[in-house]
Formats: structure tokens, C-alpha cells, sequence
């Protein structure tokens, strides 16, 4: 917007104050999607929200819209729909390759390892 910096701290200002601008509701809807659509771990929704400038308060609100049971049923079938897929015959490579993509994907280290320690013997 090539405005003069008054107009546009006006036009912001106002946004703001009749809820167009909420970093809240943002931050919230965020985590719903990032989690519902593309499977992000708690990691990863907090590193993206900070990246985008989005407060800690904030972060921390959003995160809390995630019940922790739909949390771990999503993560356990993430993590064998991606261990099935895995054509690697080396044990090794294949436990690696799936926790690799699930700390990617931003989950806690402590689920990865139970989980990959689980999934493949």
C-alpha cells in the first residue's frame, strides 16, 4: 500500500479495534488447520506462530485448542500410515527415516522414540 505511514497506522488502528485484526483468532485458527490438514506437531505450530511474530501468550492459547487425546490418536496414525509406507529393508534406516520425518513434521522427541521403538522391532 503506498499510503502516507499516518493513513496507514489509521487504517490498521481501526481494523483493531472492531476485531478484523486479532492475533488471537489468528494464532487459534492457525493451529486448528496447520493441525487438522497437514498433521503438525505441537513443535512445529509453536515455531511457525513465533516465526510469524505471533506473541507467547498467544501461542500458548492457540496450542490449548488441541485436546491431548485427538492429539496422540492423530499422531499414532500419522506415524503407521508413514511406517507402512517406508520401503526400507534395513531396520536401522527404516526406524531413522521415520523418526526423521515425524521430528520434521514437529512432533516431541519423547513420542517419536516410544512410538518408532514400537512400530518397528
Amino acid at each position: 500500500m503506498n499510503m502516507i505511514p499516518e493513513a496507514r497506522n489509521l487504517i490498521i488502528l481501526h481494523l483493531m479495534e472492531n476485531n478484523f485484526l486479532n492475533e488471537e483468532r489468528f494464532a487459534k485458527t492457525y493451529v486448528r488447520g496447520k493441525f487438522r490438514i497437514k498433521k503438525w506437531g505441537r513443535r512445529r505450530l509453536t515455531l511457525e506462530l513465533r516465526k510469524k511474530g505471533i506473541s507467547k501468550v498467544n501461542v500458548n492459547l492457540a496450542l490449548k485448542e488441541i485436546e491431548e487425546s485427538v492429539y496422540i490418536e492423530v499422531f499414532k496414525d500419522l506415524s503407521e500410515k508413514k511406517a507402512k509406507s517406508l520401503r526400507e529393508s534395513n531396520r536401522n534406516k527404516k526406524k531413522k527415516k521415520l523418526h526423521d520425518y515425524l521430528i520434521y513434521r514437529g512432533w516431541e522427541p519423547h513420542l517419536v522414540y516410544d512410538r518408532v521403538n514400537e512400530l518397528i522391532k
